[in-house]
């Protein structure tokens, strides 16, 4: 919830605290939807969630509506919602197959204790097994830091959300032999 894209998407700590479990909710939803591709890794003590999602080679179905109708199912009044969702969907590269990093999420009084690294390695080792690569959004440049220590590197560049933080949209080939 303190992430700075959070921040901008929801400004006010308490409207921050009263809306941004429906948003996490709607990512959740979709990733777990039939079909999406998607699946959830959780810490078994529940202080660590990442969502991932599978994308195929072919370019993806533009859905005009989608970004609109997480706006109206999460918070109508917030424009934000639906700007960032097609601001990153233009940014998302198409026409290889990869696994999105979705969303990575640790609790506030856990952070530095790696364990966003551990729900990751697994993933990212599956990756290269399989020669696949992957991809994600960093929110801070304490996430890019971090993103870029397990092989990420920043694509083209970075996206500026309007009077807002920047994020690096970054990609990773599959490492090893």
């Amino acid at each position: 919830m303190d992430d700075p894209v959070s921040s901008w998407v929801f400004p006010g700590a308490e409207y921050r605290r009263v809306r941004h479990s429906g948003l996490m909710g709607a990512f959740t939803d979709a990733t777990l939807a039939e079909g999406s591709g998607g699946y959830v890794d959780l810490l078994e003590d529940d202080s660590a969630v990442a969502l991932w999602m599978e994308v195929p080679d072919a370019p993806h179905a533009d859905d005009e509506d989608g970004p609109a109708q997480v706006r109206e199912a999460v918070d109508p009044d917030n424009a934000r919602i639906e700007e960032i969702a097609r601001l990153l969907d233009e940014a998302h590269p198409q026409g290889r197959a990869h696994t999105y990093l979705w969303m990575i999420g640790v609790a506030p009084e856990r952070q530095g204790e790696g364990l966003g690294t551990a729900l990751m390695t697994p993933v990212l080792d599956r990756c290269d097994r399989a020669g696949r690569p992957a991809y994600l959004e960093a929110s801070s440049a304490r996430s890019r830091a971090l993103y870029e220590r397990l092989g990420f590197t920043v694509m083209n560049r970075p996206l500026q959300l309007p009077d807002g933080p920047t994020m690096w949209p970054m990609w990773r080939e599959p490492q090893g032999g």
